[in-house]
């Protein structure tokens, strides 16, 4: 086992630290206040490779492995998590879905825009009444021969209101469950696609979220994504691939907090020593950085297991179950070192608290993380 990074590894770290560091940070306090969306940083982050990590440089994108793609994911989520989820949706859903399973004239069209950041990309599976179980699928995607009609609704959809491609799951022959869903591609601006007002979200706020609504979308038949009745498959293989992304997303996140906190307690005093020399303090040091560091080990593990062209369905389930838990419980110890500090926004630990709660929810629950690993186990 080697666990040293590269030379390209840590140069790629440390680039993605660098931008966080000095284009990210300044103003995502305000950024988070507003609900505003990065426009402009995204744009940088496509001028540097980040939305097309893993993409086929034939394509526009950088043509990285896995492994590089969580090292960006992690630095840019110490910082933003509204930023880096923007970029986990576009590299892990969007563009992997797109050259896994696109044919070649969709590359060409989509791939090669979203690969480079002109184009950004939304994945569209979630319902009112399909979150967890994606099966139960009501917008449906009516065969007309040379075309399909799409009527329904989509909810939670990051990057919304400001995508210009939309991956769309719709039930096309409801008899046959899960063999009758179909993947399709959506522009922005198709006659009958809505986009409903921004939700109001506890945290990565910055990011952008709507709901979708599809009367009577008129999509050609080339738009679809796989042969006929393959879109619950490339929904599912294609959010494996996205749970490496927000694993990341949630190591970021507790790893942003953890670094917080220690420089905060070198710095504060009380009893007339500084906080970290108070055994209360110093555990809660260890504990975070402990449990960081397993989940740095299990995201770099499931990254790995996709380099190396293995099932990384078990792999990338528990990584985000674990990583996202990791984030949850060691941002509050962060505010709960930071006292009062940590309950106002100046000291940004309050902000990754909020953020990291929805690593536990989005692209499959804690519940759903684990039903997959328990199946994976049984299947052994």
């Amino acid at each position: 086992m080697n666990f040293n990074l590269s030379e390209e590894h840590i140069m790629i770290r440390d680039a993605a630290r660098d931008f966080a560091r000095t284009e990210l940070l300044p103003g995502v306090i305000e950024r988070d206040n507003k609900q505003e969306f990065p426009q402009e940083l995204v744009k940088k982050m496509g001028d540097l490779g980040f939305l097309g990590v893993m993409v086929d440089p034939k394509y526009g994108g950088s043509g990285m492995d896995a492994i590089s793609y969580v090292l960006i994911m992690e630095e840019l989520s110490k910082i933003d998590a509204s930023a880096s989820v923007i970029v986990s949706v576009n590299n892990s859903l969007v563009c992997y879905g797109l050259e896994a399973y696109g044919t070649e004239e969709q590359k060409q069209k989509y791939l090669t825009k979203l690969a480079t950041g002109e184009f950004i990309g939304a994945f569209c599976l979630s319902e009112p009444e399909a979150g967890s179980d994606a099966t139960s699928q009501r917008t449906t995607a009516i065969d007309k021969g040379d075309h399909y009609i799409i009527n329904g609704t989509k909810n939670w959809i990051t990057s919304g209101g400001r995508a210009d491609v939309y991956l769309v799951i719709a039930q096309t022959d409801r008899d046959k469950g899960s063999h009758g869903i179909n993947a399709f591609i959506v522009e922005k601006g198709m006659k009958g696609f809505d986009i409903g007002p921004k939700e109001d979200k506890l945290g990565i706020r910055g990011s952008d979220t709507h709901t979708l609504q599809f009367n009577d979308v008129i999509v050609p038949k080339e738009n679809r994504i796989g042969v006929n009745g393959s879109g619950f498959r490339f929904a599912m293989k294609t959010l494996s691939g996205g749970r490496i992304g927000i694993a990341a997303q949630a190591l970021g996140i507790a790893s942003g907090a953890y670094e917080l906190a220690l420089k905060y307690s070198k710095e504060r005093k009380a009893f007339g020593t500084e906080i970290c020399n108070h055994q209360a303090i110093a555990f809660k040091l260890a504990d975070m950085y402990t449990d960081i560091e397993a989940a740095r080990m299990m995201v770099m593990k499931a990254a790995w297991d996709k380099d190396q062209g293995k099932n990384y369905d078990k792999s990338s389930a528990m990584a985000k179950l674990y990583a996202s838990k990791v984030a949850m419980e060691h941002t509050v110890e962060a505010v709960q070192i930071h006292g009062g500090n940590g309950f106002v926004k100046e000291y940004h630990v309050e902000r990754l608290m909020r953020d990291a709660k929805i690593t536990q929810i989005y692209e499959g629950t804690s519940e759903i993380q684990k039903i997959v690993i328990s199946r994976s186990l049984i299947k052994e």
